[in-house]
């Protein structure tokens, strides 16, 4: 055999021969995203700066070079998928790198690392490093760890999603500095801070030149917007709030809509309220966290307000915005919720004037304070509570929109097909179907509901 031969027979030049494939412009790239809104514009953020290095963006469901995972730790569940995903590209494409990101990979980087096939770890602090960290990356390498201590994350960047969807998720607000008992988002994303105005104002006019119609504004604490790395004597200053963000943000033009992905209770202002209702851009719909509708409980999570600041901010909506779809966070099944207290909340979410409910199983995570609470809530029991939410919150959502029936309101359309039909969403979030048609795509449009 001869010399040329043998080198090209042998297992290292095929590794360095797939690498340089790799590096080439053949390199492609496909993601997956669990989690929240945010997680998903800051998918679309990698995404963008990986095809800007050269990488083709392909479906999760094809062959790619690198598979990159962003995660999430609200439950158990996305830490099981996590899992499933990569024994999933392990099947398909043992080749592969797979990347972990998000808050799943700050939370616990180790025992990401010790899931066979996972190459690359990237903490809250990389993530957006991720195409210098994949050119230092080879298949066959021990699984390679980069985060750090989430006390020292203090910068903020920027992200949004375009092209996935009509509508444009526009992170403006990261990390969160309250303590909820059952919550590891301030050991995942690190503390609250922000955007500034002027950066948020430029990205907003840059998707309105990209014909974005509708932006979503995204972060873990909405409302708590305003906190920056300006550090005075005291620590950390606010120089600016949410209030004056859409102040700011009804005068670009070219965006036609704004919606308030969701926001504390205790941060959702009379002034905020009453300038959503009198905007010609911001749509009638809140997505207001509750948890829970029992006092003792939200006691037990640590949540900054109680049962009747809820119910008076769902009465001034509604007396200034009669029209308003209003979504509810709430977790069933918490340590020391009672049968009583879950029947407390049922009857409280029942008599509330709100629009559909998000319901959230409670579940164990590391090192939160609730770990402590007694009595814990048998695992059947929780989810019986969570099918019975589930069910009111049809209910509801079922009444809105008979409440609208007949009327013609504007929406939306989405510009994905599924099966000849298309969707879309009225300004107080009320989702229509209808036949497909690609002029109406990306259009707002008078339409009967």
């Amino acid at each position: 055999m001869e010399l040329s031969a043998t080198i090209e027979m042998h297992p290292s030049f095929l590794h360095f021969k797939y690498l340089c494939v790799l590096m080439d412009t053949s390199k492609t790239v496909a993601f997956h995203t669990l989690g929240c809104k945010l997680n998903f514009a800051e998918t679309s953020t990698l995404s963008r700066m990986l095809e800007n290095e050269g990488f083709q963006k392909k479906s999760f469901e094809d062959i790619a070079d690198v598979y990159v995972i962003n995660t999430c730790s609200v439950t158990d569940n996305a830490d099981k998928e996590c899992r499933q995903l990569v024994r999933r590209i392990q099947r398909k494409s043992p080749q592969s790198l797979v990347v972990i990101t998000g808050c799943y990979a700050q939370l616990k980087p180790k025992e990401i690392a010790e899931i066979k096939g996972v190459d690359l770890v990237l903490g809250a602090a990389e993530k957006f490093n991720i195409a210098t960290h994949l050119k230092e990356l080879s298949k066959g390498d021990s699984t390679r760890i980069s985060s750090c201590d989430i006390d020292e994350i203090s910068g903020f960047n920027s992200s949004f999603s375009v092209n996935d969807r009509t509508r444009t998720f526009l992170k403006v607000q990261d990390g969160c500095s309250y303590n909820c008992s059952f919550c590891t988002i301030p050991m995942a994303r690190g503390k609250s801070r922000s955007d500034t105005i002027a950066n948020v104002v430029a990205h907003a006019k840059e998707l309105a030149l990209k014909g974005v119609k509708e932006i979503v504004l995204t972060g873990v604490n909405l409302g708590d917007f305003g906190i920056n790395e300006t550090i005075s004597d005291t620590g950390i200053k606010r120089n600016e709030n949410f209030f004056q963000l859409i102040q700011q943000l009804e005068q670009v033009e070219g965006i036609e809509r704004y919606r308030i992905s969701s926001i504390e209770p205790n941060l959702l202002t009379n002034d905020i309220i009453a300038f959503v209702a009198g905007s010609k851009k911001f749509m009638p719909h809140f997505h207001i966290p509750l948890q829970s509708g029992s006092n003792h409980v939200l006691g037990l999570m640590r949540r900054r307000y109680k049962r009747e600041l809820y119910a008076d901010r769902v009465a001034t909506i509604k007396s200034l915005m009669p029209h308003c779809c209003i979504g509810v966070d709430v977790i069933v099944g918490s340590p020391g919720e009672t049968e009583d207290d879950f029947k407390t909340t049922f009857d409280f979410l029942h008599g509330l004037d709100v629009s559909y409910l998000h319901v959230f199983t409670y579940s164990e995570r590391d090192n939160t304070a609730a770990l402590a609470i007694k009595p814990v809530v048998p695992v059947h029991t929780r989810h019986e509570r969570n099918k019975t939410l589930r069910n009111l919150s049809y209910m509801k959502m079922q009444y809105f929109t008979g409440q609208h029936s007949g009327q013609s309101r504007k929406v939306l359309f989405e510009g994905k097909s599924k099966n000849g039909m298309m969707e879309g969403y009225t300004d107080n979030y009320i989702k229509i179907t209808a036949p497909y048609r690609e002029e109406l795509v990306n259009t707002i449009t008078a339409w009967t509901v």
